[in-house]
């Protein structure tokens, strides 16, 4: 019976390991995600810059229909734009979520670990 007593802390330990490696594993994931979409909103950014300099530069010369067709172009880069960073926004919440469960995961085993070690 004693046996089994301790095959059950292990098999907690062991559980409590692998839940760590899964949400480390799972958190790696999302920073990746992360660092992608903070390329692609930065390369967002720029177009939408961009697109903003071809519209002055088209108003400039006078080129109304250019200026047309650029304002259209700006708007889209505009909404895209607004559409990465609702979504790089989401992750880094998801990711700030994660950490926490982390966290709180460790505290609680190490919490745990402490009580059953002064018992």
């Amino acid at each position: 019976m004693g046996s089994d007593l301790c095959s059950g802390t292990a098999d907690g330990s062991a559980v409590h390991t692998a839940e760590f490696i899964v949400s480390s594993a799972r958190l790696t994931e999302l920073h990746e995600c992360s660092a992608v979409l903070r390329r692609t909103r930065a390369r967002a950014e720029e177009i939408v810059d961009e697109a903003r300099a071809l519209l002055a530069e088209a108003e400039r010369h006078g080129d109304t229909k250019r200026a047309y067709l650029l304002r259209d172009q700006l708007e889209q880069a505009r909404e895209r734009y607004g559409q990465v960073l609702s979504a790089y926004l989401l992750l880094s919440r998801r990711i700030s979520e994660e950490r926490q469960e982390i966290l709180r995961a460790h505290m609680d085993r190490d919490r745990l670990q402490g009580l059953s070690g002064a018992a």
